[in-house]
C-alpha cells in the first residue's frame, strides 16, 4: 500500500482520485519527466494527426528537388522545410509518419513482452519449484546473448519486416520482466493479506491475478517504459541494418540506413532522423525516472 509522508500535502483518502493526486504530485516533483511527458505527449499528437499535419506524402518522389538542403540555407525551398532526401522525398513529412511507426513499434513490443512476461513470471514465483528452475533456466540463456544480436537472428530466421522485428525484439524483452514479475510475487506470496485470501479458500488463479498480481505492478510499469524507448532503439537499429522496416516505409532507422552514402553531402538526411530518435528515446526515459520516483515507495519517504 502506498505510503504518504507527513510533510506532502496529499490527502491519505483511499479514493482513486486522491491516488491520483498523489501520483501526479510525486511525478510532477521531477521537472524533466514532466517535460518528458508533454514531448511524448506531442508525439502521440502528432502521429494522429499524420495525414493533416504532414506537407506531403511521405512516399512521393519529386524527382526535380534531389538532396535539397533545409530552408534556411542556400538552395533551400520553403516548399520543403527539412529538406529532401536522395530520391526527392520530403524529410518533415517523413518524420512525422516515422513517428507513427515508432511508437507503434514501442506500443506492440512493450505490450507482448509485459503481458508474456507477467504471464510466465507470476506462475514461477508462485509455483516455486522444478517449474521455477525449468522457467528461469530459459530466461538465463535467452539472457545469455546480446539483445541485439538475438534479435537480428530472429529476423533472418522469420524474415525481413517491421513485423517480424517487433516479435523478435518483444521475444528478446521478455525475460527482464519475467524475472521482475517472479521477484515481486515471491516478496508478495508470504505476506499476511495474502494468507487471508488463502485462508478464506481462494484457488491459485485468484491468488495469483487477482490479489498478488496487483501489487507488482509498480516496478513493471516502469521497466515498461523503459523497455518502450529500448524498443524503439532496437526497431531502428534493425532498420538501420535492413532487417527491420523495409524501403520506402518512412521508418527512421530505414531513412537512415538510406542516407549512409550521403552524411557527407547532405547531412540532413541522417541527422534529423537521428535525432528525432534521440529526442524521443531521451523522453521516454525521462518519463521512466519520474514514474520511478512516484510509484516507489522509498524514494517517496526520502
Amino acid at each position: 500500500m502506498t505510503e504518504v509522508t507527513a510533510t506532502s500535502p496529499i490527502s491519505t483518502d483511499p479514493s482513486r482520485r486522491a491516488r491520483l493526486a498523489e501520483f501526479w504530485y510525486y511525478f510532477s516533483e521531477n521537472r524533466g519527466a514532466v517535460i518528458g511527458l508533454a514531448f511524448f505527449l506531442f508525439l502521440v499528437v502528432l502521429a494522429l494527426c499524420a495525414p493533416l499535419v504532414a506537407p506531403h506524402d511521405p512516399t512521393i518522389q519529386y524527382r526535380e528537388s534531389v538532396l535539397l538542403p533545409p530552408f534556411w540555407q542556400d538552395g533551400g525551398r520553403a516548399e520543403f522545410l527539412l529538406g529532401t532526401d536522395a530520391v526527392g522525398r520530403d524529410m518533415l513529412s517523413r518524420l512525422i509518419y516515422g513517428t507513427r511507426f515508432s511508437l507503434f513499434v514501442g506500443v506492440i513490443v512493450t505490450t507482448l513482452s509485459l503481458s508474456g512476461g507477467i504471464l510466465v513470471g507470476v506462475i514461477a514465483g508462485y509455483f516455486r519449484g522444478w517449474v521455477d528452475t525449468f522457467i528461469m533456466r530459459i530466461m538465463d540463456i535467452i539472457l545469455a546473448f546480446p539483445s541485439l544480436l538475438l534479435a537480428l537472428v530472429l529476423v533472418a530466421v522469420l524474415g525481413p519486416g517491421l513485423t517480424n522485428a517487433m516479435i523478435a525484439i518483444a521475444l528478446v524483452f521478455q525475460p527482464h520482466f519475467v524475472r521482475l514479475t517472479r521477484a515481486a510475487v515471491m516478496s508478495e506470496k508470504t505476506r499476511d493479506y495474502v494468507v487471508a485470501a488463502k485462508v478464506a479458500g481462494a484457488g491459485h488463479l485468484r491468488l495469483m491475478f487477482r490479489t498478488i498480481l496487483p501489487n507488482c505492478m509498480a516496478p513493471l510499469i516502469v521497466q515498461a517504459t523503459l523497455s518502450f524507448s529500448s524498443a524503439i532503439l532496437d526497431a531502428a537499429a534493425l532498420g538501420f541494418l535492413g532487417m527491420g522496416a523495409q524501403p520506402p516505409t518512412p521508418e527512421w532507422g530505414t531513412m537512415l540506413a538510406e542516407a549512409r552514402e550521403f552524411i557527407l553531402r547532405a547531412w540532413w538526411v541522417v541527422t534529423l532522423p537521428g535525432l528525432a530518435i534521440l529526442l524521443t528515446v531521451l523522453a521516454i526515459n525521462l518519463m521512466g525516472d519520474g514514474l520511478r520516483d512516484a510509484l516507489d515507495p522509498k524514494l517517496k519517504r526520502s
